[in-house]
């Protein structure tokens, strides 16, 4: 078993955050390897959430009683704390949705339906997430657009020579992964804004997977759009951020109409809010932005123990926090990938230089969805299937996976526990 070099943190201590992880599942304790579909959440956001439902319950920005006046300022406070997270310029620049494929249908619907015209051409890759493909599918139905794919090597990396020979001055949008939640592949996303930028292109980046295992910055990157799913990183279900730069955000037409999102009403003409609060029509996931804003605030606790519980800031904290849960995962990644290719019959899909915490294979001898099961009544959760990720499976020529994907609390005795259910199913079914 690999050694952290780096000050580390303990592990026991971390997982005894997570409730859940005491469960147990046909009689064996838990080993949660499904990270990449939703993460588990620490009590830390589970009490902040809490307390909101107990003592703050009651609608933002519309009243000027107690409740309401706490609870704003909680909300608030959360897109201030998501702005650090990013590294946005402005808290305007933080848009609330209900997760990736809300934020991605919107830019579609908004800057797409306003900037892309019949003729002009939409580049995305291989191994996007269908809510990266289906919604510019839509777009592209709708004005007459043409969508082109960036191919990837069967090691499941992009070609960046392809990739650069198909923008053009009719690219008008690239939509890429940063990491692929099929492979695990941490696609070269800086070098492919610079890239598209020098054709005049705009860019959507699809964080969902990156957010939890390393520190985003979209300033660095120069992204025009940056998309985050936030039950990946241990918020709750049914929150996500949109980043836009906020010259682009206030050139876009709203896409919902409602309470919120409105300046002034009359019958006679209708005015719209400032950023960000144009694409927050209605009442918000108020709970969930609370619990978001706690899930970052868990993960700088754990930076300012790395740091020796000194005053750091936040952006320092979190820089110390994923510091400390890349080189884990990494740590996991490798002893996970030389554990299983070992086990005979057994075939790695993605296997990319750069990676983030995805173990997918095949088995000779099962389906996916028979490895899964097996797995399960060990006790030990992973997905199965084609992972939203239909055109992946295509260009390997196989139907789905089964994926085991890492997250801060995994540990090396879980890899070791998914290596002897492996060898179960081989018992079984070979």
């Amino acid at each position: 078993m690999n050694v952290l070099t780096r000050k580390s943190l303990d592990i026991d201590a971390i997982r005894a955050d997570f409730p859940i992880l005491q469960t147990l599942v046909n009689g064996h304790q838990l080993v949660y390897l499904d990270n990449g579909a939703s993460s588990q959440k620490p009590l830390y956001v589970i009490d902040a959430m809490d307390t909101y439902w107990k003592q703050t319950n009651a609608n933002v920005h519309r009243g000027v009683h107690h409740l309401s006046q706490k609870a704003t300022q909680q909300f608030d406070a959360a897109r201030e704390t998501m702005r650090v997270f990013l590294n946005a310029s402005s808290s305007k620049e933080v848009i609330f949705t209900a997760g990736c494929t809300a934020s991605i249908n919107l830019v579609a619907q908004t800057w797409g339906r306003t900037n892309i015209q019949a003729g002009d051409e939409i580049l995305i890759s291989t191994m996007e997430h269908h809510s990266n493909i289906v919604p510019w599918q839509l777009l592209a139905d709708q004005v007459g657009a043409v969508i082109k794919v960036i191919p990837m090597t069967d090691a499941g990396e992009i070609e960046l020579d392809v990739y650069e020979k198909l923008l053009s001055d009719k690219t008008k949008l690239v939509g890429i992964v940063h990491v692929s939640n099929s492979l695990g592949t941490i696609n070269p996303v800086k070098e492919m804004i610079q890239l598209a930028h020098k054709a005049g292109a705009k860019v959507l980046v699809d964080g969902a997977q990156a957010a939890p295992h390393m520190r985003i910055d979209v300033q660095a990157l120069d992204a025009d759009f940056y998309v985050v799913s936030c039950h990946k990183m241990y918020a709750p279900t049914g929150i996500g951020v949109l980043y836009g730069k906020q010259q682009l955000l206030e050139a876009m037409p709203p896409y919902q109409g409602g309470g919120d999102m409105i300046y002034t009403v009359s019958f006679e003409k209708t005015t719209y809010a400032e950023l960000p609060y144009k694409f927050e029509a209605g009442t918000p996931n108020i709970a969930g932005v609370i619990g978001l804003g706690a899930s970052v605030e868990y993960l700088a606790t754990l930076g300012q123990q790395l740091l020796g519980d000194s005053e750091g800031s936040l952006s320092q904290n979190l820089d110390a926090c994923f510091g400390w849960i890349e080189e884990r995962e990494a740590e996991l990644l490798a002893y996970g990938t030389a554990a299983i290719s070992d086990i005979s019959g057994l075939k790695l899909t993605g296997t990319a230089a750069h990676k983030a915490g995805i173990l997918a294979f095949t088995l000779d001898c099962a389906h996916p969805h028979d490895v899964g099961t097996v797995l399960d009544n060990q006790g030990i959760a992973v997905r199965t299937g084609h992972h939203c990720c239909m055109p992946v499976m295509t260009r390997l020529g196989i139907p789905a996976t089964t994926r085991a994907s890492i997250g801060l609390y995994n540990t090396f005795e879980d890899i070791d526990d998914l290596v002897a259910g492996i060898k179960r199913v081989k018992e079984l079914f070979g």
